[in-house]
């Protein structure tokens, strides 16, 4: 009896112990709003230097160098164009051109491309808080941030009045 007795106290005291415990799963983070810095001057809005801007222009102004030197050393393709004359000049010109003009593009397109698929991953919210601080001029807007401790809650960067953020998307 006296076995029974102390069984049934057992249960009861574990039953309140895991009641005052509270729920034994994780409860999911806040989703809320970071201000990293209330002025967002200097941040990028292109994610990767790359070639991008000035980068692209000195990338693509070589290769029309380049195009411009193979186009003079042969003869026109259009064959009333004689070899050297102010019209080669002019048509050589004209080519790699074209092909400077179709660089930029393609690069600027790149770039757009790749600032849609950059990401940050940090182990914890006051990780990627820190690192976005101390870096941000390295940042872009539009920039996906993966908190590590904040399961399945990715965060965007971006401007709200004139501040920086970092918010739920």
């Amino acid at each position: 009896m006296k076995s029974a007795a102390l069984t049934n106290w057992m249960v009861l005291l574990t039953a309140v112990a895991l009641s005052s415990a509270g729920c034994a799963h994780t409860q999911p983070p806040e989703r809320r709003i970071y201000v990293i810095d209330e002025d967002a001057s200097g941040v990028s809005s292109n994610v990767e230097s790359g070639t991008g801007g000035a980068g692209a222009e000195a990338y693509c102004g070589e290769l029309q160098k380049q195009c411009f030197n193979k186009c003079w050393r042969r003869k026109p393709k259009i064959s009333t164009i004689p070899k050297g004359s102010g019209v080669h000049h002019e048509y050589c010109t004209t080519l790699c051109r074209e092909e400077f003009d179709k660089c930029v593009d393609e690069q600027a397109e790149l770039e757009r491309q790749e600032s849609q698929k950059k990401e940050l991953h940090f182990p914890t919210m006051d990780a990627a808080l820190d690192w976005i601080k101390e870096h941000k001029a390295e940042v872009a807007i539009g920039t996906v941030v993966i908190v590590a401790a904040v399961a399945a809650t990715p965060y965007v960067i971006v401007v709200m009045g004139g501040a920086l953020v970092l918010a739920p998307l």
